[in-house]
């Protein structure tokens, strides 16, 4: 019965993880897709103007 209880933990979290998975794959896309891209969008916008703003104002 040792091996049983060996097997158990790394099963339930294959289980887990395999089920986290197509719920990640499941997720993609869909309505939210548009308004999810839009965000990403606007924080690499945003990123890439900071990154490119000039730091002192003495150039």
């Amino acid at each position: 019965m040792d091996y049983v209880s060996a097997l158990v933990p790394p099963v339930v979290m294959a289980v887990f993880f395999i089920g986290l998975v197509r719920v990640i794959v499941k997720t993609q896309g869909g309505a939210a897709k548009a308004k999810e891209d839009a965000a990403v969008d606007a924080a690499l916008a945003r990123a890439d103007s900071v990154h490119k703003a000039p730091a002192g104002g003495d150039a």
